[in-house]
């Protein structure tokens, strides 16, 4: 018959899930110092890299619209040139004209032509209007894009900086996480993440301190002090929902 091996969260005795836990607890909390130091910086570098790119792109998007403004002026311009030979050609065709009907008929012609130069005069009037004021608001935007690019820059420096004296460390702390977590059970290690996401400080596990939960700072009966002590079940304090240890863990960790 062959023998079956345990898995090691079988083997393990709630004082050894204990203090297993409360190690994780530790080495966890020493990572969010180290992120606690970053503070903001990575969500501040990230806004600043999403508005330098919606920067870049309004930018872009006026460049093109002054670009057709532009183009649509040069196309009036040409209408007028056009309007201006005809305008010549009609009143030369007036010195020849038979009767008063053909000078009337090209007469119309040349005011037709006249209004269509005014119209295009108006309309490049707006055009140019428009242009000026798109110019304005892309230097306005240019201006402060230049500013978030040296915002960027500055952030992103303090961001390597502090990364590169704590990545080694965080590394290191990740890892050793990592194999503590391999140590708990998972309904346990899943209550466990629970309760730090909750928890203020990330704090999951807590000691008895002065007969009071180390989280929350209610007072703890004698009787449940004394079950915690004893290490024959695990223990949350009845108000805060943290997992309860005692002192002779707590010093034999540190």
């Amino acid at each position: 018959m062959t023998k079956q091996t345990k898995s090691p969260e079988t083997e393990l005795t709630i004082e050894e899930k204990l203090r297993a836990l409360y190690s994780l607890q530790l080495v966890d909390s020493e990572i969010d110092k180290i992120r606690t130091l970053r503070g903001e910086l990575p969500l501040e570098v990230q806004d600043l890299e999403d508005e330098v790119a919606g920067l870049e792109t309004r930018i872009g998007n006026l460049k093109n619209e002054i670009a057709e403004l532009e183009k649509s002026v040069v196309g009036k311009n040409n209408e007028i040139t056009a309007s201006q030979a005809l305008i010549k050609k009609y009143e030369e065709q007036q010195n020849n004209v038979r009767n008063n009907r053909e000078y009337d008929s090209l007469s119309k012609e040349i005011e037709f032509q006249t209004l269509e130069i005014e119209l295009c005069n108006k309309k490049i009037r707006e055009f140019t209007a428009q242009t000026a004021e798109k110019k304005e608001t892309m230097t306005e935007a240019q201006d402060m894009l230049e500013e978030r690019k040296h915002d960027l820059e500055s952030k992103k420096s303090e961001l390597e900086d502090i990364t590169h004296d704590t990545q080694k460390e965080e590394e290191q702390l990740s890892v050793r996480s990592g194999e503590l977590q391999t140590r708990i059970e998972e309904r346990l290690l899943t209550a466990y993440k629970r309760i730090r996401t909750n928890a203020r400080n990330g704090l999951a596990v807590v000691p008895v301190q002065r007969d009071a939960c180390g989280g929350c700072f209610n007072q703890i009966p004698p009787q449940r002090q004394l079950d915690i002590r004893s290490r024959k079940k695990i223990i949350v304090c009845e108000y805060c929902g943290r997992i309860l240890v005692d002192d002779e863990i707590i010093s034999e960790a540190k």
